[in-house]
This record gives C-alpha cells, sequence and structure tokens, in this order.
C-alpha cells in the first residue's frame, strides 16, 4: 500500500519550498529543453528516463516538486514517482509556462534552440516545400500541406505533439552525459 499523495502548487508557493530547502525540485522535460531554459536548483530527470527513478532521492525532504514546460508530463511523472516513493508530489501549476508569466527566476543558455522553436520552423519548411511542390510539380504535393494541418490541429486538441517527439529523438537533441557536466559546472 502506497501512502504518496499527488497535490498541485503555484510557482510562487513551490520557489518559497524550494528557497527553504524543504524539497527536491525535478524537471522532466528533456535535456535540450532543460539547457535551453530552467529553474535555479532543478535537477533534469527526462521522463523517459523516470522509471528506474534515477535522482529521485530518499533524503530528509518531505515532497518532490514536479515541473515540465505546461504540466501534463509533471502528471505522468506524478504517477510513476507514487510507486517509487513515500514523498508527497507537488505538481507545479502550469509548468515552466506559468513559471516564466509569474516573473520567478530562471536560467538560460541563447544557444540552445527550444523544442517548440524547433517543431515551428519544421511544420513552416514543410507546408512552404508542400506548397511550392504542389504548384509546380504536381498537385499531390498539396498533401503534404494537409497532413501538416491536420498533425497541428491534433496537437492542440491532445496536447500531444508527434513531429515535438521526434524531433526531440534527433542527435542534435540529445546532450551527452560529458556537455551536461560541463553545463552544470558552469553556473
Amino acid at each position: 500500500m502506497n501512502t504518496t499523495t499527488t497535490n498541485t502548487i503555484t510557482p510562487g508557493a513551490a520557489a518559497e519550498l524550494l528557497k527553504g530547502g524543504q524539497c527536491q525540485f525535478i524537471d522532466v522535460r528533456t535535456q535540450v529543453e532543460y539547457a535551453a531554459a530552467h529553474v535555479p536548483g532543478s535537477v533534469n530527470i527526462p521522463l523517459d528516463q523516470l522509471n528506474a527513478g534515477t535522482g529521485v532521492s530518499e533524503s530528509g525532504q518531505r515532497s518532490v516538486l514536479i515541473l515540465c514546460q505546461s504540466g501534463k508530463r509533471a502528471c505522468k511523472a506524478a504517477e510513476l514517482l507514487a510507486s517509487q516513493t513515500e514523498r508527497e508530489s507537488l505538481i507545479i501549476q502550469g509548468g515552466l509556462n506559468r513559471w516564466l508569466t509569474d516573473g520567478l527566476p530562471v536560467e538560460r543558455d541563447a544557444k540552445v534552440m527550444s523544442l517548440e522553436r524547433q517543431v515551428r520552423i519544421a511544420a513552416g519548411a514543410l507546408v512552404l516545400l508542400g506548397a511550392l511542390l504542389g504548384f509546380s510539380v504536381n498537385e499531390g504535393w498539396f498533401g503534404l500541406v494537409a497532413f501538416v494541418g491536420a498533425g497541428l490541429v491534433f496537437a492542440g486538441i491532445t496536447d500531444t505533439c508527434g513531429m515535438g517527439l521526434l524531433l526531440a529523438r534527433m542527435p542534435w537533441n540529445r546532450r551527452s552525459e560529458a556537455r551536461q557536466g560541463e553545463a552544470c559546472c558552469a553556473r
């Protein structure tokens, strides 16, 4: 029987808990998303690596704060942690998007292109390519434009982006352990 509880917390209240050292703060976004912008004092454990419980300690801290971009991955992470720890999981409402809106501090790396920006570039390039080929080569290429449009509508409705998941797996979005160590030591 597991006694873990999951609740939500506002970014401001989470920042206060973090200052007091009363919790462990994990960010479940991808390594590249974390490198682009993250909350100082947070630890990056991407959601797909959380199954092993890597980095989630059973220290004297009573709570685990969980952050993602908007909140969806944090909810999944809380479900996974429920089977791995007896500590309370607190999901930060609105994720990093709300953290930024509330004007709370983040560390940024201007050299890293966000996954959201990569999706916009890829989607725009595919639509442009489909339209150009549809007008100049064969009308069948307009199907590419329709496919990308349908994918964007699906992503908006479900808050799940297939293109984003695919781009996250690309080599340029995989940070090596050595590069991660350098980023941590450079702070």
